[in-house]
């Protein structure tokens, strides 16, 4: 689906109106339209303040707009039932933590609660679910082990385990690559690659520009609380956007091997002296 249009339209799994919100005086979003579809992995860039992070809490239901419409697969998710929108979304946040010492089985099958009963009795399916979500994250022969005793590139990918044992129809991912070296960084965006397609529709707050323009579909471009460029990579970080959006001189090029855009400060030589 590389490429798809994120207007209104049918078969939206993700559809935002004008939506505008403020933290009290401060306006943090304003007139924001954008969709995106099943297989569609979507990255929300732009500087810090821009809006990405409280664009992803309304689309969790977390807050509800001032302005505007907000829907996934047609619900409103600040106002419908939260077990039902669990059922449609699953957040990975910025920092994930658990409170307790729980094995990493334990802390994927969480993930199930939205589909079980008052008792959150474990049945067939959701063993199932769960084992399915540990095998694509490669976490099988970590199972066992206590959460707290991981390192922080496993401890994410528990997380993104857990989201998976939901099985949402739509994915959050909050800076999934916050804090990860380079190699753990590039296995949690193959992850959220292979969610897309496998038909989720993946839409993640992301900073690297290079590792965005690598792995998404398309890319969504905020500053100041509005969008100002969508569409592929290549047509979006052009030099000019994004010297002017990020404030910025930068390099633009393309990997040769892909076609992707290449994005580099434009930093003086430190071995030329200028």
């Amino acid at each position: 689906m590389k490429g798809a249009p994120g207007g209104p339209g049918e078969g939206l799994i993700v559809e935002l109106r004008d939506v505008s919100f403020r933290y009290r005086r401060t306006l943090a979003l304003e007139g924001v339209s954008f969709g995106a579809r099943p297989g569609e992995f979507v990255g929300l860039v732009g500087p810090n303040g821009a809006g990405k992070s409280t664009l992803v809490r309304l689309l969790a239901g977390l807050i509800p707009p001032d302005r505007g419409q907000v829907r996934l697969a047609g619900l409103d998710p600040a106002r419908s039932p939260r077990r039902l929108v669990a059922r449609t979304c699953a957040l990975v946040p910025q920092e994930p933590h658990l409170s307790w010492p729980f094995t990493v089985r334990e802390a994927v099958m969480m993930g199930r609660a939205p589909h079980q009963g008052l008792l959150a009795l474990p049945g067939r399916f959701d063993r199932g679910a769960v084992d399915g979500a540990l095998r694509a994250c490669d976490l099988e022969h970590l199972a066992d082990r206590r959460i707290d005793a991981l390192s922080g590139g496993e401890r994410r990918r528990v997380f993104f385990a857990r989201a998976l044992a939901q099985e949402p129809r739509l994915l959050l991912l909050d800076e999934p690559t916050a804090f990860l070296d380079l190699g753990h960084q590039v296995a949690v965006m193959r992850l959220a690659q292979a969610a897309a397609r496998g038909g989720l529709c993946v839409v993640a707050v992301l900073h690297d520009l290079n590792l965005a323009a690598a792995a998404c579909h398309r890319l969504v471009v905020l500053s100041g609380g509005r969008v100002v460029a969508e569409g592929v990579p290549g047509e979006v970080l052009t030099a000019e956007r994004v010297r002017e959006v990020w404030e910025v001189p930068v390099w633009r090029g393309d990997n040769a091997r892909s076609g992707a855009p290449v994005v580099l400060p434009d930093l003086p030589s430190p071995t030329r002296g200028g």
